[in-house]
């Protein structure tokens, strides 16, 4: 079953990424990772809010209605919507200067996994890592690790999926429902290869994984056994991740990029790096709220 995702906001983010639906502000939010961004719109794709910050920005976790966790480049910094303030909740690779974050998830457990990476992309094979921050600890989770991506958790706590997105392949492991950290070794859960790379990732409230598609032009979705159950396709080829929004969790939310792409591919796809939207017939989990 293929279906096709319109467009929510015209955007044209250079590298969008970190969608999530925060429920008690009934808003959409989302990064553009380059431009140090944090966007929101509203239900009706109204731009609400635009915050920058002094290092590339990537991922959230919600605290409060007013409150966010924001991994930033050197920090995961506590972040007041209200007055556009921050303070540092703990330090992240800051002595690392040629790392940034990229995809990030909090767990149900409370648990924020954070991905790194180098500035330089791909090209720093292994500069990376993930990490989780939960109730005043920082653990490693993984290292060795080029692009991380697709960190998303099925609803009962019990599995974490992951990407690096040079491989290819999602992966899986079952992790500690009340500490959000692996118990068990990683093992492949799908392969991506001829619909595009790994992006970003996010489970539905039936356990099905939808996992973005870079230079693949699609969100597939993965059943528990990794077989792809439906693809959304979009007109943009750079999509990078997926979260469900609305009062009712059926909106799939599809962030996208423009990063690196030609003056002739830009004007073949205009709305590269904007965000698109799509009704679907089973809702999506709530945002997890992170554990101070």
């Amino acid at each position: 079953m293929n279906a096709k995702a319109e467009l929510f906001v015209d955007s044209r983010c250079e590298l969008g990424e970190g969608p999530f639906w925060h429920p008690l502000l009934g808003r959409l939010f989302w990064f553009d990772i380059l431009n140090q961004t944090l966007l929101s719109a509203d239900a009706d794709g109204h731009l609400v809010d635009r915050f920058t910050f002094k290092q590339p920005a990537s991922a959230a976790g919600i605290i409060d209605k007013e409150t966010l966790a924001i991994a930033t480049a050197g920090a995961l910094l506590r972040f007041d919507l209200a007055s556009d303030t921050s303070s540092v909740i703990v330090p992240l690779e800051e002595d690392v200067p040629g790392n940034r974050t990229n995809d990030g998830r909090v767990n149900p457990a409370g648990g924020f996994w954070i991905g790194t990476m180098s500035r330089c992309g791909g090209q720093d094979v292994g500069a990376g890592a993930v990490y989780q921050y939960r109730a005043g600890e920082l653990v490693t989770v993984l290292d060795d690790i080029t692009i991380p991506n697709s960190i998303c958790f099925s609803p009962d706590g019990r599995t974490a999926y992951f990407a690096d997105t040079t491989t290819d392949t999602i992966r899986k492991c079952t992790i500690d429902p009340a500490t959000g950290l692996p118990t068990g070794e990683w093992s492949d859960f799908a392969s991506t290869e001829g619909l595009g790379s790994p992006d970003g990732s996010v489970v539905d409230s039936e356990g099905f994984l939808w996992n973005a598609r870079w230079n693949g032009s699609c969100v597939v979705r993965h059943a528990p056994n990794g077989s792809v159950e439906r693809i959304v396709e979009l007109p943009v080829s750079r999509v990078t991740c997926p979260a469900f929004g609305g009062d009712d969790l059926q909106t799939l939310y599809i962030t996208s990029a423009r990063e690196g792409m030609t003056p002739e591919e830009l004007e073949r796809e205009p709305l590269a790096g904007s965000v698109f939207a799509i009704r679907v017939d089973v809702p999506g989990q709530p945002e997890a709220l992170l554990k101070l």
